[in-house]
């Protein structure tokens, strides 16, 4: 009976990898690089990443800022905007056109407010084109949807190849190179198969659980009747600097690392943040405070300190899939387990030929013997 089963998840495992193998190598090559996205942004674009001006004081206001990038583009509005002071990385703010869902997005130096470049898609740097290739494979929803999938199936290997080589640590350094071809290439699969598994499980679970939520939000807004933005949406009376000032009276040791404002009706102010915590995997966007569009009142908070369990595991999430937790050590081993689909997709090609050519000689065989009996 254990037979049988075995055979069976060893089939399953074989066709799930045959099916994900071509997305599989995308996004596992794609994920590898994108774990050091801004160090890659920031050698290949260091006039718009990086703060030039050696006398950098103080940031400016935030109403300044913004002021200064709807002066210069009055026909957008601003969707969001990332936040620094580390007198190193720049800010981004986000556009959206008007009577269109198009955004895009500009470099500017924080400290001087001088605008470090144009408005260009959000998919038009060259990490940003692997970041879409890599969460939607350049096909917008359907591509989400299966980016969903290939996760799935990339959990389903993970489970299935520790099942059926669960013994393999007891030999676990041992590669026969000295042996058969096959042999070699099936130690080697399940070396790295067992080595990889721990960082491929939570890869693909949290990848599955980021496309999934996606798919959803974007299943949404295909239901309701689509808004296109005119004009700002919140009282222009509001200081956004303010706002950001408040912010530590109402979570102590805040510090704001994304603005998002509202571009639909029902949204409101919200800056996204982070605080001194002893959890490695609270991650810079960890907790949140709203303020109401209109008044400027703050109306809700959440601190990840004090959060649900709920919350806490879903934030932890980002630095998870993209191993920045643990400094460049965390960020090595992600990179380099991560191509490790590349190395199992082609071992388990060769042995999935090798078995169905000798499945065809031994039938061919049994075949002629039976004619010649």
């Amino acid at each position: 009976m254990l037979t049988i089963m075995r055979k069976k998840l060893y089939k399953w495992h074989s066709i799930g990898a045959l099916f994900a193998m071509l997305p599989l190598l995308i996004i596992s090559l794609t994920g590898s690089i994108l774990v050091f996205k801004v160090e890659l942004d920031t050698w290949l674009m260091p006039e718009h990443m990086q703060v030039t001006n050696t006398h950098t004081g103080e940031r400016l206001s935030l109403d300044i800022l913004m002021a200064n990038v709807k002066a210069k583009y009055p026909d957008s509005e601003i969707g969001s905007w990332e936040l620094f002071d580390d007198k190193i990385r720049t800010d981004t703010a986000y556009l959206i056109d008007h009577h269109t869902n198009i955004w895009s997005k500009l470099y500017l130096n924080q400290y001087s407010g001088e605008l470090l470049s144009t408005p260009v898609g959000t998919s038009d740097d060259l990490t940003d084109w692997l970041l879409d290739l890599h969460y939607k494979l350049l096909l917008e929803t359907n591509g989400m949807f299966l980016g969903a999938i290939v996760s799935l199936l990339l959990l389903f290997l993970g489970i299935s190849g520790i099942i059926l080589y669960r013994k393999f640590w007891q030999k676990f350094f041992t590669l026969r190179f000295k042996l058969a071809s096959r042999i070699f290439f099936s130690d080697l699969h399940k070396m790295v198969g067992i080595a990889s598994s721990p960082v491929i499980l939570i890869l693909a679970f949290t990848g599955a659980y980021w496309n999934i939520s996606l798919v959803i939000h974007e299943v949404e807004h295909i239901i309701e009747e689509p808004y296109y933005i005119e004009k700002q949406l919140h009282n222009q009376n509001i200081s956004i600097q303010k706002l950001l000032d408040s912010n530590q009276e109402t979570i102590k040791d805040f510090e704001a690392t994304y603005l998002l404002m509202p571009f639909e009706p029902a949204m409101d102010i919200m800056f996204y943040g982070t605080v001194s915590s002893e959890n490695p995997l609270s991650s810079n966007y960890a907790s949140t405070i709203t303020y109401d569009k209109d008044t400027g009142k703050m109306i809700h908070s959440e601190d990840v300190r004090s959060a649900d369990a709920l919350h806490v595991i879903d934030d932890s999430f980002r630095k998870l899939h993209f191993g920045h937790f643990g400094g460049l050590s965390s960020k090595l081993i992600w990179c380099i387990l991560g191509l490790s689909p590349l190395i199992l997709s082609f071992t388990g090609l060769y042995l999935y030929l090798y078995k169905n050519r000798n499945r065809k000689m031994l039938t061919v065989s049994r075949r002629k013997k039976s004619i010649s009996n």
